[in-house]
């Protein structure tokens, strides 16, 4: 099961999101309060999902299927959008002591880096499970990081409030993420200005459901969740203007979350 599989029928409540929203920027609104209540929703589902006991030197496992896109010069000089295959599965030590194992197209493979506890960018469950649980405090976390990498004076033109909403959607899929960190994960992201809903999005294994999404320079980034259970299911970038990578609807990434779970070794599966 996914880390954050929840339990159906979970009730929504919007309870403790707390104060600390950042301030939005010019015309951009605080997040809808249909997205507060799908996030509050998983939230509550995500909190009562029984936690895995975990040990030091096992891993987590998670299991992936879908594509991203990649820009590719054709001969006549114009470029054609090519997708690429993202369906994968990975184990991560959950106290950074081994190297992630990534398994593609049948293929293991050891990704660069030294181990060690993680960061938001190559989280171990143990750097997940020592995140702060209070959303304000975990928000400032993540977009302090984001503020630094993303921020006024960088190179980037992601922004930090963008940043920070993909952040917590690249922590939310990582597989197996602790029940409470899940939850303060989801109140963190309802924080953000320009979060809103997609009512009907699709994943990349075909499941239907409704989305969270927030846009920016004409993508548009979409955690998918399913309408009844409010579970995770994927996310996906979908253009909503026209722009080198393709028209306008086109879905340039989308990756579904399959399986996941804690195992004793690299290459056992749950």
């Amino acid at each position: 099961m996914l880390g954050t599989a929840v339990a159906a029928g979970a009730t929504v409540v919007v309870i403790g999101l707390g104060s600390g929203a950042v301030d939005a920027p010019p015309n951009v609104p605080p997040a809808s309060v249909a997205s507060v209540e799908l996030l509050e929703r998983a939230a509550l589902a995500a909190a009562t999902t029984p936690e895995t006991k975990v040990r030091p030197g096992q891993y987590a496992y998670v299991k992936t299927v879908g594509h991203t896109s990649v820009l590719s010069e054709n001969k006549a000089g114009d470029m054609d959008l090519l997708r690429e295959d993202a369906g994968m599965e990975q184990w991560t030590s959950v106290d950074g002591s081994e190297r992630t194992v990534q398994r593609k197209g049948g293929k293991d493979n050891l990704l660069p880096g030294t181990p060690g506890r993680g960061n938001l960018n190559s989280p171990t469950y143990g750097f997940l499970a020592a995140l702060p649980t209070d959303p304000d405090a975990l928000l400032k976390r993540i977009r302090d990081d984001a503020e630094r990498n993303h921020g006024a004076g960088s190179d980037s033109t992601t922004g930090p409030d963008q940043q920070s909403f993909v952040t917590i959607g690249d922590l939310l899929r990582n597989g197996v993420t602790p029940p409470e960190t899940s939850a303060a994960l989801y109140r963190a992201a309802a924080l953000i200005p320009g979060v809103d809903v997609v009512p009907d999005a699709v994943d990349a294994a075909g499941r239907p459901g409704v989305a969270v999404a927030r846009t920016h320079n004409g993508e548009r980034t979409e955690w998918i969740f399913d309408r009844s259970t409010a579970r995770l299911l994927g996310e996906r970038t979908v253009l909503v203007e026209d722009n080198a990578w393709g028209k306008a609807g086109t879905v340039v990434t989308s990756v579904a979350l399959i399986s996941s779970g804690i195992v004793d070794e690299a290459g056992q599966t749950p």
